[in-house]
């Protein structure tokens, strides 16, 4: 599955996911400002879990048209807790408040008479996705800068007080791992149409059994930082690589900073072939930090001393994708996924399953 050709651009949008039109370009001139329709509606070909549209619309005498993006909650049955467009479109405002790189949030619709599922609009933001880890085509040093600017975004997250800019209530502030463990685990024992894995049910034996005390540590967690749900500024002469925003956060919350980092520092650890990883590459030829050197950056920018627990977090977030990639079998099994290659992405499951497994072996605690 070549991941960029598949999810770059967009689609027409899935019959399952068409929405009335006109119903929203209402809604839209009551809440955005400078809205003129009519609207051009397409289907982004990423993205799993929330359905998200482009929107278009024409040229006027001194408008050149704009372009937005809606997200929204999947018609259908949905796990409690799931598809939470709300929390996203709240949390994104606030690190936005902050200038921390997210698009800007036109607005929430939590009506669900509009286009029959909660949704929020929000800037189309310009520049690149890259959706490969090892960042291909770039030179050397232009890599290194890419890995550099994910680092300090990431960093930049992690050093915001939650209480500070309006998100003190977003999540508890103790008991993340723990918590995060008993979410996942239950949806993953909860979906029947997926079926069970002998794997995973080891591995979530095993997380049980070596849980570590809580950090202690608040803070605003992403949930899915990955590069993928980056945009990258548009490469312009003379200009650094920077992240212009960062996108899907569904799984954001108050949390554990460290497990958000470590779940960022799975690429290290994966094959390409499994998820877009960097497992057996050649870093140093590549421009690319060592696992040890990036958190070092990661460790500086934040004010550690050292990342605690890292080999248990990291069989904990390889579980927890998992779990993310078990609940699109589940939706796939009842016509419900988003993305039009979500049974590639289910083939992916057992391998990844196997390889937590085999994190609980080599673990370190």
């Amino acid at each position: 599955m070549d991941r960029t050709l598949d999810n770059s651009g967009t689609r027409d949008v899935s019959e399952k996911l068409r929405f009335d039109v006109a119903a929203l370009e209402a809604w839209m001139e009551r809440h955005v400002d400078g809205f003129a329709g009519p609207l051009s509606v397409r289907q982004f070909k990423g993205g799993q879990s929330n359905p998200t549209y482009r929107l278009d619309t024409p040229a006027h005498a001194g408008n050149p048209g704009r372009a937005f993006v809606l997200r929204r909650k999947p018609p259908g049955k949905l796990l409690p807790g799931a598809h939470a467009v709300e929390r996203e479109a709240r949390v994104m405002g606030a690190l936005g408040q902050q200038g921390f790189p997210v698009p800007r949030i036109h607005g929430l619709c939590e009506d669900e008479s509009v286009i029959g599922t909660p949704f929020f609009v929000m800037d189309m933001i310009d520049g690149r996705i890259v959706w490969e880890a090892h960042f291909p085509d770039m030179e050397r040093e232009t890599r290194a800068a890419h890995f550099d600017a994910m680092n300090a975004t990431i960093a930049a997250l992690h050093n915001f007080d939650p209480a500070a800019i309006g998100l003190g209530d977003y999540g508890r502030a103790t008991g993340f791992v723990e918590r995060q463990l008993a979410r996942w685990s239950k949806q993953y024992f909860a979906d029947p149409d997926a079926g069970r894995l002998p794997q995973l049910d080891a591995v979530v034996a095993w997380l049980e059994k070596n849980l570590p005390a809580d950090s202690g540590d608040a803070r605003v967690v992403h949930g899915d930082f990955r590069c993928d749900n980056m945009i990258f500024a548009p490469e312009l002469p003379g200009a650094e690589p920077r992240v212009a925003a960062v996108l899907d956060w569904e799984l954001s919350t108050v949390g554990d900073p460290a497990a958000d980092f470590v779940y960022h520092l799975m690429m290290y650890r994966m094959p390409a072939a499994i998820f877009a990883g960097l497992s057996g590459m050649d870093l140093a030829a590549l421009g690319i930090p060592s696992e040890n050197d990036y958190v070092a950056a990661y460790c500086r920018r934040t004010g550690r001393d050292h990342l605690p627990d890292i080999d248990y977090l990291a069989v904990f977030v390889m579980f927890r994708l998992a779990a993310i990639l078990h609940g699109i079998k589940g939706r796939h099994v009842r016509g419900t996924a988003s993305s039009g290659h979500a049974a590639a992405m289910i083939d992916r499951l057992e391998p990844l399953a196997e390889l937590a497994l085999v994190q609980t072996r080599a673990a370190r605690l």
